[in-house]
């Protein structure tokens, strides 16, 4: 062969072989392009333990170290120098953040919620969700020496962790709190006593709004004869509820095994006791703490027509207003637990994707951060 044909014959090579690179390259590229949208509709839902020292001792002998799952969103792996807002979302009594976040999905596939919320416009934030199933089947979101001081725990401990340890934004107006039933009561209540943490709240179907009633009942005689923890199993719903109630609202140190008063002892009402319920009851919580409330920046409450909690929570709306707290009660048609993964997606969400302040500062993080 002469040089000529050598050398074209080399030219042609090379000019075959960068031209399949070129396509190569481009095809590489085409697929990681394709990938990383294909991972960008879908966030991470990480499940950890978070200590805390107000729930350390507790007499129940709960875990101080509770679960917490953790959901970042379709943007956060890749965007490091992002920072996003916090809806700390709260579980109803009996249930826990697993049946939320986990492969069980018992009522809701919350991250299935987001990310529908998501596509129709909400936009990206954290969401964190504790788990508060304790001994007694549920915290109330209160301050107890039986429970622990969940109220500590969430307000302090757990937004403290969240700031330090991932990419939020740490301010108040882009912190929300959102619950379904003892989590849509314990928003209100958290929400009541710490204006300085949060700034705009959901709640869902909350129960425990009104004061108790001071007349003898069935269910507080039956929860009279739970002897421990092992046997609520075997009772019904109320009696359940009466128990982690007492635990919460009318602890005593004193009363081994289970160390809490009932509000009827053989019949007989103590007054005390529901003095010390009523005391926590966000009706009769309101008068003293409605100026914490008209400093939030919005407020929104639901029930379901069919939900038997549906006259405490038109008091709680009636109440509000006439205290000039400015919110909104949605009236829907369901009971207390139909609905819920539809509502977290269609008005959760959105409330908080309106509402929440997302103008967090771009920065370069220091390494703490987790979830990178």
């Amino acid at each position: 062969m002469s040089r000529s044909l050598r050398s074209r014959s080399i030219s042609i090579g090379l000019q075959l072989m960068l031209s399949v690179a070129l396509i190569l390259g481009g095809l590489t590229a085409a697929r990681a392009a394709t990938e990383q949208s294909a991972q960008s509709t879908h966030g991470t839902v990480l499940r950890i333990r978070v200590h805390s020292q107000a729930l350390e001792g507790n007499l129940e002998g709960d875990t101080a170290d509770p679960y917490v799952s953790i959901y970042l969103p379709p943007s956060y792996q890749h965007q490091k120098h992002r920072r996003y807002p916090v809806l700390y979302l709260l579980h109803g009594y009996m249930d826990e953040d697993s049946n939320w976040f986990g492969p069980k999905h018992v009522f809701v596939d919350a991250p299935a919620a987001i990310e529908k919320a998501l596509a129709a416009g909400s936009k990206e934030m954290i969401i964190v969700m504790p788990d508060a199933h304790t001994l007694y089947l549920g915290s109330m979101y209160s301050n107890s020496p039986v429970t622990g001081n969940w109220e500590a725990f969430i307000t302090h401990d757990l937004v403290e962790y969240m700031d330090t340890h991932y990419r939020t934004i740490p301010d108040r107006m882009s912190r929300g709190l959102a619950g379904h039933s003892m989590g849509g009561y314990g928003t209100i209540r958290l929400a009541m006593k710490y204006p300085q943490v949060f700034s705009s709240i959901y709640a869902l179907s909350a129960c425990c709004l009104e004061p108790t009633s001071a007349e003898p009942n069935s269910t507080f005689a039956a929860a009279e004869k739970v002897t421990s923890a092992a046997v609520l199993s075997k009772v019904g719903f109320g009696t359940r509820a009466a128990v982690a109630e007492s635990a919460a609202w009318s602890p005593d140190p004193d009363k081994p095994p289970l160390y809490f008063d009932l509000p009827e002892v053989n019949g007989q009402i103590q007054p005390r006791v529901i003095a010390e319920w009523d005391a926590n009851s966000p009706l009769a919580m309101l008068p003293q703490y409605a100026y914490n409330l008209k400093t939030l920046h919005a407020i929104a409450l639901d029930v379901g027509t069919k939900d038997g909690l549906m006259p405490s929570i038109e008091a709680m709306d009636k109440e509000l207003t006439e205290f000039g707290i400015a919110h909104t009660l949605e009236t829907y048609n369901g009971t207390h637990i139909s609905g819920i993964q539809m509502r977290l997606e269609q008005k959760v969400l959105p409330f908080l994707s309106k509402n929440l302040s997302f103008s967090g500062k771009t920065r370069r993080d220091n390494g703490k951060q987790q979830g990178q």
